[in-house]
């Protein structure tokens, strides 16, 4: 293999694949990025098993000529020093060349560089999918999606299913649950183009919805999605993810979402957010992270949380509406905060049906979005 590549668009290409690299992998193949390349272009692959990542540079690109193959070829090179190294090349060209036993050259300006390559045969092969169950969806509204709804995933491997978030569509209606058993975010959106295609407990680990996420380009951009037996693959311009999905069945989170409420409030975001930011600081230095908020006969509410050391913080908030019965009630503020974090909405519906049920939170002008965070059970 001898190539000339722009260093631009190899960078850019090492960065994508480079998502897909585990350090914790014991095979040694898959800690190395693979090169092939052809005349058409060249390749770039990275695996950790449960995700895989394929981008591809074209040799030639609107008129512009982006790699130059005298040789086509492949070579699999270690990604640790390959990621670093080619970021920092003093030229805007790179030459590649490999020599016998997959030993590696790369030249840059007045730089030279011999990296010791392995045998790209040894590589796994990417899986193979059909292509029957297909949908597209916006860049930006998936990468939304994912951003209102896995920061509710668990972070305990003991419950696997629960470290994913879980995806169901029918009728075009295509939604993404994620629950730690102590809140549950959801979030729904109808989709132009699925037609006939219908998938039930498709579970992705949310750590690999967030890699993709900084995949996908911030300008318009579609993504298609490919969901089979195992396996999700998304199409993002010239970058295929592969994502394994997860085994197991996810539990039935509908029966716990109240219909109907005992106490309903309807407040300022911003403020809310705000005011809960202030006590967390308090509530975090107890390590407990509750903050208690009760109704006011003035048709305000009170926000408070207290600390053994430091003190106490109580503040009152108008509200935008109240109706039904007096409330006080615990939570844990963390929880809250990361919710108000993504909601986009001025305005929030609260709906609670008692001190230790579920409390509800939505967007006011959002009905594709809710969310529920379980209280906590205190003393005084």
């Amino acid at each position: 293999m001898k190539i000339r590549v722009l260093k631009h668009d190899l960078n850019e290409s090492i960065q994508h694949v480079a998502k897909a690299i585990s350090s914790r992998t014991t095979i040694p193949i898959l800690t190395g990025i693979k090169l092939e390349v052809n005349f058409q272009g060249m390749t770039l692959t990275a695996s950790d098993t449960d995700i895989s990542i394929q981008a591809f540079i074209p040799a030639e690109d609107q008129d512009k000529q982006i790699v130059q193959v005298e040789r086509p070829g492949s070579v699999v090179l270690p990604a640790k020093f390959f990621v670093e190294i080619i970021k920092k090349l003093p030229s805007s060209e790179i030459e590649m060349e490999v020599l016998e036993g997959f030993k590696t050259q790369i030249r840059s300006g007045s730089t030279d560089i011999q990296m010791v390559g392995l045998d790209p045969e040894e590589f796994p092969v990417l899986p193979s999918i059909e292509e029957n169950q297909v949908i597209s969806i916006p860049g930006d509204l998936l990468k939304n999606m994912v951003k209102q709804t896995a920061f509710s995933i668990s972070s305990n491997e003991s419950s696997p299913i629960l470290t994913g978030v879980l995806w169901n569509l029918s009728d075009n209606q295509f939604k993404f649950v994620a629950t730690d058993r102590h809140r549950l975010a959801s979030r729904m959106a109808e989709l132009d183009d699925a037609e006939g295609v219908r998938f039930s407990n498709i579970v992705i680990s949310g750590k690999t919805l967030n890699e993709l996420s900084k995949i996908i380009p911030d300008q318009n951009t579609r993504v298609d999605i490919v969901v089979a037996d195992n396996q999700v693959l998304f199409k993002i311009d010239r970058v295929l993810f592969y994502s394994r999905i997860l085994d197991g069945t996810y539990p039935d989170t509908s029966k716990i979402i109240p219909t109907t409420y005992k106490t309903e409030l309807v407040l300022d975001t911003k403020k809310l957010s705000e005011s809960i930011d202030r006590a967390y600081l308090l509530s975090r230095e107890e390590k407990t992270n509750i903050v208690r908020l009760q109704t006011m006969e003035n048709g305000t509410i009170e926000i408070s949380s207290s600390s053994s050391e430091l003190g106490k913080v109580t503040e009152q908030l108008e509200l935008a509406s109240f109706t039904g019965d007096p409330l006080r009630i615990s939570f844990n503020s963390k929880y809250m905060l990361d919710v108000l974090k993504v909601v986009e909405s001025e305005q929030l519906h609260i709906g609670f049906t008692g001190a230790m049920s579920p409390i509800i939170v939505k967007p006011v002008d959002d009905t594709q979005s809710l969310y529920l965070i379980l209280p906590y059970r205190t003393t005084n």
